[in-house]
């Protein structure tokens, strides 16, 4: 994180042509906003009245506070820190986040990083800029505000010593999380002066006084961040933009042409070394019908890529003439050193990649996929299907809490569809689970009523069940007219050797879901 002190004086006093050494207030609503080392030095602080801020200093320089003229100011240093980090976001005027891992490997280290940051943003004309290095953004802004102005004007937290080097800071820097003024001045009162003291609270106290912003300080203060770096957008040059005079109604004709435009726009990114791995593709028709898609890549699009992106989305359909324009827009762009290859090449994987395509430029997008693992209760919720080329994310999101999700291990061979199957107590009778997850028998037998064929290697009759474990009740979807609604999961294991994955339902009816392999 580069934090540049009192960004809204820096930028005032740069408009107004007043000199460095002279006291300066930002001011705004008739109090201080901000003040100037000078101004401090004097006994000023934020959030004085400016009659009061005169009577101590009568000689203070008082300039309005303007967001749009910070803005416009922090744009050269914006450009500084692109120049030998691409990829910034802003988090305010000021105020910016660089991922560190790919600069500080090719710079020799983290301190290093920042150093060579802080050296161009120096040469832009801003002096006093400081960095701080952690594991979130939070806590790297403040080891940016922690930093030694004097030395080396570097913070670095190390990796996991997030909650350590907040537990010593004051409470007033939770200040902006907790949306409330009066909640830094009643954590005082209540004898919690530090962060560390405010980490050791029950998040259900916190809760119930300070409401969803004092969860989230609360995470924080444990040096909990989930917040990720947002890269800054691409600048508008990358986009390209092709118009076809007269339309064209054939997409080989449309890829053909598309071709050099695509390689102008892959070495347009080079030359700021960055590479897209987010493609934003507009296409139009001579009758006003647009179609817009965006395609991710697992590597970053080669201009070949592009032209089968280009091509898959027209084959696709939505155009209802003949394509008079296609806009290729960067969406999401990273520096060329995080996708390179390693010291020892990548070909294997490039090899790979590239058989996938050329089967999914074949066949279509959606036939060539892979399956990725993320979230859910059972285990085909848990499978999300992503074509080949994009993002593998998943559906569901596998880091928060599912209850009633079934414990490890895992099934093996997961059914498309549940199959009917019977399981018994001790008198034949169904077994059942009420609402409270109590069974109305011992389950003593099953069998697998397969429909049709049964299926290869799979008993066909009745099998006594050696050992079962469950039910992991499930009650989801109860809004929807056709969801199972309350159903319960149960891990069995035959007397044959064979494991199963049973889901019954309120009116006692059995399926197979899975099978242990």
């Amino acid at each position: 994180m580069l934090w540049c002190p009192d960004w809204p004086v820096t930028a005032a006093r740069q408009a107004a042509g007043v000199g460095s050494g002279a006291p300066v207030a930002v001011v705004e609503a008739g109090r201080l906003l901000a003040v100037s080392a000078a101004a401090r030095s004097t006994g000023l602080r934020r959030g004085l009245r400016i009659r009061e801020a005169q009577s101590r200093c009568p000689e203070l320089v008082v300039l309005p506070h303007d967001p749009r003229l910070e803005a416009r100011a922090f744009e050269p240093v914006l450009g500084a820190v692109e120049a030998i980090a691409p990829g910034v976001q802003v988090v305010r005027p000021g105020t910016c986040a660089v991922r560190a891992g790919g600069l500080s490997r090719y710079l020799g280290g983290e301190e290093h990083a920042a150093a060579a940051v802080l050296v161009g943003v120096g040469d832009a004309g801003v002096h006093g800029a400081r960095a701080g290095v952690a594991d979130g953004p939070f806590v790297a802004e403040q080891a940016a505000r922690a930093a030694d102005p004097a030395a080396a004007r570097t913070r670095v937290v190390g990796t996991g010593g997030s909650a350590a080097f907040l537990a010593g800071l004051p409470v007033d820097v939770l200040g902006p999380l907790l949306g409330d003024p009066a909640a830094v001045d009643l954590l005082r009162r209540l004898g919690l002066r530090t962060v560390g003291a405010f980490a050791e609270l029950e998040v259900a106290v916190v809760s119930a006084r300070f409401g969803a912003d004092g969860v989230r300080a609360h995470r924080l203060a444990r040096g909990v961040d989930e917040q990720r770096h947002q890269r800054r957008e691409a600048p508008p040059e990358l986009t390209r933009v092709v118009e076809f005079d007269p339309p064209l109604d054939r997409v080989d004709q449309v890829a053909f042409t598309l071709r050099a435009t695509a390689d102008a726009f892959v070495a347009a990114l080079a030359d700021q070394v960055l590479v897209c791995t987010g493609l934003r593709v507009e296409t139009r028709d001579d009758r006003g019908g647009l179609v817009t898609r965006t395609w991710l890549h697992p590597r970053f699009f080669t201009a070949a890529d592009v032209v089968d992106r280009v091509r898959w989305q027209l084959g696709g359909g939505g155009l209802v003439g003949p394509v008079a324009r296609v806009d290729l827009v960067p969406e999401d762009v990273v520096p060329h050193g995080e996708q390179a290859d390693g010291l020892w090449g990548g070909a294997p994987d490039e090899q790979l990649h590239r058989a996938l395509t050329r089967m999914q430029g074949r066949l279509g997008h959606h036939a060539v996929g892979t399956a990725v693992v993320g979230g859910g209760r059972g285990p085909a919720d848990r499978l999300t299907f992503v074509p080949w080329g994009d993002r593998p994310l998943p559906r569901r999101p596998g880091d928060r809490p599912w209850p009633g999700q079934l414990p490890p291990p895992l099934p093996a061979t997961v059914l498309p569809r549940p199959e009917g199957a019977v399981v018994v107590g001790p008198d034949d009778a169904p077994v059942a689970v009420d609402e409270r997850g109590v069974l109305s028998a011992a389950p003593c037998r099953l069998r697998i009523a397969a429909a049709g064929r049964p299926r290869e290697g799979w008993p066909t009759g009745w099998q006594p069940i050696q050992a079962w474990a469950g039910p992991w009740a499930v009650d989801e979807r109860w809004w929807e007219d056709d969801a199972a609604g309350r159903l319960a999961r149960f891990q069995v294991v035959a007397v044959d050797g064979s494991a199963w994955l049973l889901l019954v339902d309120a009116d006692a009816r059995w399926w197979v879901e899975a099978r242990y392999d």
